[in-house]
């Protein structure tokens, strides 16, 4: 499986209204947006460490609602672009003052004017660094279905989804599910998240891919978040993500997941456990993992060698979606010696010898 990891990106202010966004309003159009939103966002550039030496340093600043704002400072770039995980991470609270955000952690200070953040020493306010407001897109987005895969969504239509609905702009959304169920499969979906700066935790920008029904892989606006169990990335409570690859709210994101069904033995029983890897927007976030159980509200189904359909939740937050696809790379199915040697043989001589051990009547 290929590990690429491509990223675009491109210094950018945002056109922002003067008006603050509305107080638990979902914000789904660039039009709509608070001042705060030209404000949030990722920036890259360097900073002066202890020894007076020149680093990559990475900020991911997050519109709190009110003019209020909290940042990460990440030594060596950005996740998933220099920072190295569990690498030294810095916590900053602040708010607006004026045209500025001004922004304090335990020993600097962030200033943020024109898309543009100036580092300085807390009490001496010396500037040690500066960074740019950046965006980043995903290596994989607009990625092409490969031959022979189905395409659940292209903006045309909604015919492969149950009670599928589209918004005029052709985006798909939220509350629906696959016509039909799929097996072994790699899936490709994009996604955006609404904008919601007052919201919090679980009730900012919330929805979830319901792999085979059982198995959710969290959709959240987890910008800027610590990465855990239960955010954007994460198998739902089960299995948080080895980083956290989510990009801020408004964002086109991606998602490609590779998925295994558990495998059962001709009594019903499980004999292997289903297997994910997952990439948020080009970077892998689980590698080959195990999961031993359903995740989320799709523990109450139970797991099953029988495909279900694969679910894009309603958490009632504005999530869309566009071009989905899958390419199905097998069934799972009871393990049977048996059954395999009745399927694939039909040479009446080599039937002759597995009648003659038992393996066909």
């Amino acid at each position: 499986m290929p590990r690429r990891l491509a990223f675009l990106f491109a210094l950018a202010v945002l056109p922002a209204s003067l008006i603050a966004a509305e107080k638990g309003k979902a914000i789904t159009s660039l039009a709509d947006v608070d001042e705060d939103f030209s404000v949030q966002g990722e920036y890259l550039g360097s900073v002066l460490d202890e020894n007076c030496c020149c680093q990559p340093v990475g900020l991911q600043v997050v519109a709190m609602g009110n003019g209020e704002f909290t940042a990460v400072e990440y030594a060596g770039g950005l996740p998933g672009y220099g920072w190295k995980i569990g690498g030294h991470r810095v916590k900053y609270k602040g708010k607006r003052d004026g045209d500025n955000v001004v922004l304090t952690g335990e020993k600097n200070q962030i200033e943020i004017a024109d898309g543009q953040a100036t580092i300085k020493t807390v009490g001496e306010y010396k500037t040690i660094g500066r960074a740019n407001r950046v965006e980043r897109e995903s290596g994989t987005m607009g990625a092409c279905p490969p031959c022979g895969a189905v395409v659940l969504f292209d903006g045309s239509n909604t015919d492969k989804f149950k009670n599928g609905k589209m918004t005029e702009d052709k985006l798909l959304i939220e509350g629906t599910e696959t016509a039909i169920g799929y097996g072994d499969m790699r899936l490709h979906l994009e996604f955006r998240l609404p904008y919601m700066p007052h919201a919090r935790g679980q009730g900012r920008s919330n929805s979830g891919v319901y792999v085979q029904s059982r198995y959710e892989v969290q959709i959240l606006d987890s910008f800027g978040l610590d990465g855990e169990f239960n955010e954007c990335g994460a198998l739902y409570r089960e299995r948080k993500p080895d980083l956290n690859m989510c990009l801020p709210p408004l964002s086109w994101q991606t998602y490609d997941i590779w998925f295994r069904g558990p495998r059962f033995g001709e009594d019903g029983k499980k004999t292997e456990n289903a297997r994910f890897t997952v990439w948020l927007n080009g970077v892998p976030v689980h590698d080959d993992v195990e999961q031993p159980s359903g995740t989320g509200a799709g523990k109450r189904i139970g797991e099953g060698p029988n495909p279900l359909p694969t679910k894009l939740q309603n958490h009632s937050n504005p999530v869309r979606f566009r071009n989905i696809w899958l390419a199905e790379t097998g069934r799972a199915r009871t393990q049977s010696t048996k059954s395999l040697a009745k399927i694939r043989t039909t040479n009446p001589e080599i039937a002759a010898i597995l009648k003659s051990i038992g393996y066909l009547k």
